[in-house]
C-alpha cells in the first residue's frame, strides 16, 4: 500500500504579526479614536429643580344613583304537580285537558322555560315575562292564574284558545 496523494507541508515561518497588529491598530486608533482634550463633556451636576406637588382635582359625585339593574328572575325551585298548579290557579277541572296540550306545546310543563330569542316565559310562555302579575313569570300558580285570564278574555274559553293554537300553532 501506499500513500497516494498525501502531502506533507511543512509549517512556513511567518514574520510576527504582533509588530503588524499593533501598527494597525495604533493606526485605527489615531484616526477614529478622538483625543482626551478633544472630548467636550459636560458633567457638571446642576442642582435639584423643585417640582411643586400636584394639586388633587376635585370629584364630582352624583346625587342621583344610577338605575337599578332590573332584578334576575326567581327561578322555580318548588314542587307541586300540574294538577295542583292548576286547581291552585282556578282552573276548572272541565279545562285540564285543554291547559295541558297548550302548556305542553309551550313549554313541556317546565316552569323555567324561557325562550331565548322572544323573551317569553313560564309554563304558557307568557310575552313578556312581566305580565304575570307578582312579576315572576316562572311561578306556576301565578304564570297559569295570568294564563286563565288571558284564554277566557281572548278566546273566550280554554276550549277557544286549544282551538287558535291548534290551527296557528301559538296563542
Amino acid at each position: 500500500m501506499g500513500f497516494f496523494g498525501t502531502a506533507v507541508v511543512a509549517p512556513l515561518s511567518m514574520p510576527t504579526t504582533a509588530l503588524a497588529d499593533e501598527a494597525f491598530y495604533e493606526r485605527i486608533h489615531q484616526e477614529f479614536v478622538p483625543e482626551a482634550s478633544e472630548l467636550a463633556l459636560d458633567v457638571s451636576v446642576s442642582p435639584l429643580e423643585e417640582i411643586p406637588e400636584p394639586k388633587p382635582e376635585p370629584v364630582v359625585v352624583s346625587t342621583q344613583s344610577a338605575a337599578p339593574a332590573a332584578p334576575a328572575p326567581l327561578m322555580y325551585s318548588g314542587g307541586g304537580s300540574p294538577a295542583e298548579w292548576m286547581a291552585a290557579a282556578g282552573i276548572p277541572q272541565s279545562d285540564w285537558g285543554y291547559v295541558d296540550y297548550i302548556v305542553s306545546k309551550e313549554s313541556g310543563w317546565n316552569p323555567n322555560a324561557t325562550n331565548s330569542s322572544s323573551g317569553a316565559c313560564g309554563l304558557v310562555q307568557a310575552l313578556p315575562c312581566s305580565k304575570v302579575p307578582g312579576g315572576n313569570g316562572y311561578d306556576p300558580v301565578a304564570n297559569l292564574t295570568w294564563a286563565n285570564g288571558y284564554a277566557v278574555g281572548r278566546y273566550g274559553s280554554w276550549a277557544g284558545a286549544y282551538a287558535f293554537w291548534t290551527s296557528n300553532h301559538w296563542w
